[in-house]
C-alpha cells in the first residue's frame, strides 16, 4: 500500500513536497528541452522581471510573488553568477539594490514565454482529465490557511485532547502546599512575595474559603498544576485571585479552563460582580482575563504593590 494512503491527510505536507519535487525534475527537462538556462526555482523571479524591465528591488519582487525576503535574495546572487541580472543602486535611496535582467536574460525571455505558452496548455490538459479542480483547490487551501493557519487548527485539537487528561476541582486539605507553591513560582517570577500574598498563601482556609470564598485546584494526570481563588469582599462581589499554573504545563489551555470554572462558580454562589487586580507586565495573564470577559476600569487603592490593573467582570 502506498505510504500516503496509509497515513492519509496528515501527510498532506510530505505528499505537496513529493509533488513539488515531481514537477521540479519535469521543469528542468523541460527548460532543456527549449534551451533555457535556468534553474526552476529561479523562475518566479526571473519571469516578474521579464515584465518590469526598468527593474524591481528586493522587497517588491519578494512582495510580487509571495517569497521572504532572503529567499530573494539567495536567488538573486545565485541569477547573477550565472550572468542572468544585474544590480545597481537607485537614485533614489543608495541603498537599495535594483535588480534587473541582463543583457543574457533578456536573450533567454522570448524563448521562456514560447514554454511557458507550451507549459500552460499541457498543464489545463492534464487538470482537464483530472475529476478534481486542484489548481482551483489549491487556492482555496492557500486562503483557508491564511484565514486560520495549520498550526492554529492543531494546536486547538491539541488543547482538547489535553484536556480530558485536566481536571478541576475544589479545594482538598492536602493541597496546601501545592496552593502556595504554584503561586510563589509565578509571583516570584516577576515581583517580590508580599505579605499580603503570604497571609493567604499561609492560611487559605482562613483567609479565603472560611469567609466564603472558594479555591479550585487544577490536576493534570492526577498531578495538581494549577490554582485558583474566589475571595469574597463583599455580599455578592468577589475577587478572582491567586491564579497560577505551573510552566510545565503552560499552554494546553489549562488556565482558561481553571477561569471558566472559577466564574462558573460564581455564577453558582450568586455573585453580581468578579474583580482582579495585576500587572500589565503580565500579558498573557491579561489576554487571558480579556477572553473570560473581563474589561479594564479604574479601581480603588489596591494591597498589593504590584498591581497597575484593575478589571471587572459583570454577571448580572
Amino acid at each position: 500500500m502506498d505510504f500516503f494512503e496509509q497515513v492519509g491527510t496528515m501527510a498532506i505536507g510530505s505528499r505537496l513536497r513529493r509533488m513539488s519535487g515531481i514537477f521540479t525534475d519535469e521543469a528542468r527537462l523541460v527548460f532543456s528541452l527549449y534551451g533555457v538556462d535556468l534553474d526552476p526555482k529561479w523562475f518566479p523571479v526571473f519571469y516578474v522581471l521579464a515584465r518590469r524591465p526598468e527593474g524591481l528591488s528586493t522587497t517588491e519582487i519578494a512582495q510580487e510573488i509571495g517569497h521572504s525576503h532572503a529567499s530573494v535574495s539567495q536567488i538573486v546572487k545565485a541569477m547573477s553568477a550565472g550572468g542572468l541580472v544585474s544590480t545597481s543602486r537607485t537614485a533614489e535611496d543608495a541603498r537599495v539594490n535594483l535588480i534587473r535582467l541582463s543583457d543574457r536574460g533578456r536573450a533567454i525571455a522570448p524563448r521562456l514565454t514560447e514554454q511557458c505558452s507550451d507549459v500552460g496548455e499541457a498543464i489545463d490538459e492534464m487538470l482537464a482529465e483530472a475529476h478534481s479542480d486542484l489548481w482551483h483547490a489549491l487556492a482555496e487551501v492557500e486562503h483557508l490557511l491564511q484565514e486560520k493557519p495549520l498550526y492554529q487548527r492543531v494546536k486547538e485539537r491539541y488543547r482538547r485532547r489535553e484536556l480530558q487528561h485536566t481536571e478541576i476541582i475544589d479545594y482538598r486539605p492536602e493541597d496546601r502546599e501545592a496552593f502556595k507553591a504554584l503561586n510563589v513560582e509565578w509571583i516570584e517570577r516577576y515581583f517580590d512575595v508580599e505579605q499580603t500574598d503570604l497571609q493567604q498563601l499561609d492560611h487559605p482556609v482562613e483567609e479565603i474559603i472560611k469567609p466564603g470564598g472558594h479555591i479550585l485546584m487544577a490536576t493534570y494526570r492526577g498531578e495538581v498544576v494549577g490554582t485558583c481563588a474566589l475571595i469574597k469582599e463583599s455580599e455578592g462581589r468577589y475577587e478572582l485571585a491567586k491564579m497560577a499554573v505551573t510552566d510545565r504545563v503552560q499552554g494546553k489551555g489549562i488556565g482558561l479552563r481553571l477561569g471558566e470554572a472559577v466564574i462558573e462558580k460564581a455564577r453558582e454562589i450568586g455573585a453580581a460582580k468578579v474583580f482582579l487586580e495585576s500587572n500589565t507586565v503580565l500579558e498573557p495573564a491579561i489576554a487571558l482575563y480579556r477572553k473570560l470577559g473581563f474589561k479594564r476600569v479604574c479601581g480603588p487603592p489596591s494591597p498589593y504593590e504590584r498591581c497597575n490593573i484593575h478589571m471587572e467582570l459583570e454577571l448580572t
